[in-house]
């Protein structure tokens, strides 16, 4: 037992150079030594490699190492060969030797000069493989990434089901299989799967203290993520996307802003994507905009950042992808952008899913979505999920939900009121229509008999935009039941039990909103308050037919001196800068001299003109005065859709017709009080300010309509 420690403590120092292992390695180590089987879960960065690297030098034979990817192969191969005089000490084994090297290969691990063979699943269970391995001295087999074997995994391939038969077909030898994530399900699978009921299981702390985890709202996510990059300038950085497409998009918008990126996914050749991979590793490029490919081989221990641009399918696949980020224990920030949209995109993938499969889909979504909506704790929340308790005070403000606390309302009794309409209506209705009847709006259902419901109306002082989120809340946590294809809504079981108990039900109060990256000059935004103010007079229209407040903060912030320039602030389009540009970048450009300010262009963000389809058609069917219904059933959109498409086209300097549509549902009276209220009244440009103002006698789509004509008319 002392020689084997020894033996163990000589190899890691004269060896590998380190003074001490970290966490379980030691243990590990020497229980594979002793010929146990072994089980290690430690989280990224935890120095699992070492666990079958440092046992595969010092035992007789070869060690075959069982990898998913070949490019994590390639690295692990380099890393051995760094310690080591002879290259053939590790070599790896697949599809993309030729036969001549494959053959080299061979003569290596059968003259003993091989220690460590790295095998891909696909290739280790070829039957003339197997047979090659029966000739060879083995020492032990490793399973990295074994995950890979449970259905329950984030990354499960089938392959990994055949190991256990593989292995005893070439060699009765012990095994040991390693993971960074492993849930209780998962941890049962890879057991039962690779016959290791024997083994010994070493499991380190899942907790990556040096992380910061936050998640943000989607909410002009290209400029936040510009933002997000240049602030941390000379960073690695990795962003995760879902979609091949959208990994491209990206990529391409960073190297418009002069950062340099590349896209990362399965899609492109090998020879381009080791390209990719060594070129960030060689910090040729800061920044890889990835699909879920990309990472798992990639050993660079100082990626400060992992961006998720899209909802993750687990929290498994998360926790693995945030583990990409500060693995030499530095800084390491992990943001996560959602919206509710990416949600149901996932939901309808797993919708199509054969039943396990939708099963499993549907439980590790629940999870993640668990996450992204807790009040409590990010970090405890992760821990929890891997079965590991933790005290919410040692985050030490390393997650936003500590780092700032929000305030929370309950909503029971609007809740119990949505509950009891549902339950009335017995599940006829969508969430628009439910809306509606709670507000008291009758007509929009067309249903003569819903001003008797008793619910009818019981809403009317709460917000639309509250009653949404509260029934989206309940539809999360199983309290309403949706109904995918057709969107109808009716209580659930978990409803019917809160109506007989009813419970807090707490929401975010006041959200606050992401700090911007950089405070706005005050001095320069009095300044433009006041030109606007002067030309609002001019003019004869309200100071936020200009600009709105947004645009003045961001012009105080980037400090526009021309009209290219200018068109880079948000709620800018070209229309507004001919009619109204002159006198504010006059403005700035006289402030940014006679103060020396020196102006970067850090934050004027560049976009790439692409072709809007939807947009296109909107503008032809308005020409033509096509119904609004019938542009929605052709398009197969929402209305809100459709005006937030209208409100953009008007933002960007484009005049549209939308009278015809705006006669058919407002009279020449009502649209006359909309825009005295909005030219005389209104000191803001709200949609709830209006509706307080005529006390919810007009719908919301009725007021945003009539905004944007003024708009359109007035500003373009």
């Amino acid at each position: 037992m002392e020689n084997i420690h020894h033996k163990i403590n000589v190899c890691l120092k004269d060896f590998f150079g380190f003074n001490k292992f970290k966490g379980n390695q030691e243990q590990a180590i020497t229980s594979i030594m002793k010929g146990n089987n072994t089980f290690v879960i430690m989280p990224t960065g935890g120095g699992k490699s070492l666990c079958y690297q440092l046992p595969a030098i010092l035992l007789d034979g070869v060690a075959i190492i069982i990898s998913p990817l070949i490019a994590l192969m390639k690295n692990q191969v380099d890393s051995i060969r760094s310690y080591a005089e002879d290259e053939n000490i590790a070599h790896f084994f697949n599809s993309t030797l030729s036969k001549s090297e494959k053959e080299n290969v061979k003569n290596c691990v059968l003259n003993g000069k091989t220690k460590l063979l790295f095998v891909a699943p696909e290739t280790i269970n070829q039957q003339n493989n197997v047979e090659f391995l029966r000739k060879c001295q083995i020492s032990f087999f490793a399973i990295d990434e074994a995950h890979c074997i449970s259905e329950w995994g984030h990354d499960f391939r089938p392959e990994y089901r055949k190991l256990k038969t593989t292995i005893k077909e070439i060699n009765k030898k012990p095994v040991i299989a390693l993971t960074a994530t492993a849930t209780e399900k998962v941890k049962k699978d890879i057991v039962k799967n690779l016959g290791m009921e024997d083994s010994q299981l070493f499991i380190s702390s899942f907790n990556r203290p040096n992380l910061y985890y936050e998640i943000r709202d989607k909410i002009n996510v290209d400029r936040e993520l510009i933002k997000f990059v240049k602030k941390n300038e000379h960073k690695s950085g990795i962003i995760y996307c879902l979609a091949r497409k959208k990994a491209e998009e990206i990529s391409e918008i960073l190297n418009l802003n002069n950062i340099k990126s590349l896209p990362y996914h399965a899609g492109l050749e090998q020879k381009i994507r080791v390209q990719t991979q060594d070129s960030f590793l060689m910090e040729e490029v800061n920044v890889i905009v990835a699909t879920i490919a990309f990472g798992m081989g990639i050993d660079k221990p100082d990626v400060r950042y992992v961006i998720h641009y899209n909802l993750p399918k687990s929290l498994e696949n998360y926790y693995q992808e945030t583990g990409r980020c500060g693995r030499d224990g530095g800084e390491g920030q992990c943001i996560l952008f959602y919206k509710k949209e990416d949600l149901e995109k996932l939901q309808s993938f797993n919708s199509k899913k054969i039943a396990l499969e939708k099963t499993i889909g549907k439980k590790l979504l629940e999870d993640m979505i668990s996450y992204v909506e807790t009040k409590d704790c990010r970090r405890k929340q992760i821990l929890h999920y891997f079965g590991e308790y933790y005290e919410k005070n040692a985050c030490k403000e390393k997650c936003d939900n500590c780092k700032n606390p929000k305030t929370y309302k309950d909503y029971q009794n609007e809740l119990t009121i949505i509950l009891e309409l549902l339950k009335e209506v017995n599940g006829h209705f969508n969430m628009i229509e439910l809306i509606s009847i709670l507000q008291g709006h009758d007509s929009n259902v067309g249903h003569v008999k819903l001003s008797e419901l008793s619910n009818f109306n019981k809403l009317n002082k709460t917000h639309k935009s509250i009653i949404q989120l509260l029934i989206e809340r309940a539809v999360l946590e199983k309290l309403i039941e949706k109904n995918i294809e057709n969107g109808k809504l009716k209580i659930g079981e978990l409803g019917e039990l809160f109506l007989n108990k009813p419970f807090q039900f707490l929401m975010i109060k006041n959200q606050k909103k992401n700090k911007s990256l950089s405070s706005h000059d005050n001095m320069l935004l009095e300044i433009l308050i006041r030109v606007r103010k002067d030309l609002a007079s001019k003019k004869n229209v309200p100071p936020f037919i200009i600009f709105q407040d947004p645009s003045l903060e961001e012009m105080a912030i980037q400090y526009p001196i021309n009209n290219e320039e200018l068109q880079n602030i948000i709620g800018v389009g070209v229309g507004k800068i001919k009619k109204y540009g002159e006198p504010f970048t006059n403005a700035i450009k006289e402030y940014v001299e006679k103060n020396n300010i020196k102006k970067t262009e850090d934050y004027v963000i560049k976009s790439k003109p692409k072709k809007n389809d939807l947009k296109i058609f909107i503008i032809q069917s308005s020409d033509r005065k096509l119904p609004f219904d019938d542009i929605i059933q052709q398009k197969n959109i929402s209305m809100e859709t459709l005006i937030n498409e209208i409100e953009n086209i008007v933002k960007s300097g484009t005049k549209i017709n939308i009278d015809y549509h705006i006669n058919d549902i407002l009279d020449e009276v009502q649209q006359n009080e909309i825009k005295d209220y909005y030219l005389k009244e209104a000191h803001t440009d709200s949609i709830e300010d209006a509706q307080n103002y005529f006390e919810n006698e007009y719908e919301d789509d009725e007021i945003r309509l009539m905004k944007i004509k003024i708009f359109s008319d007035l500003a373009n």
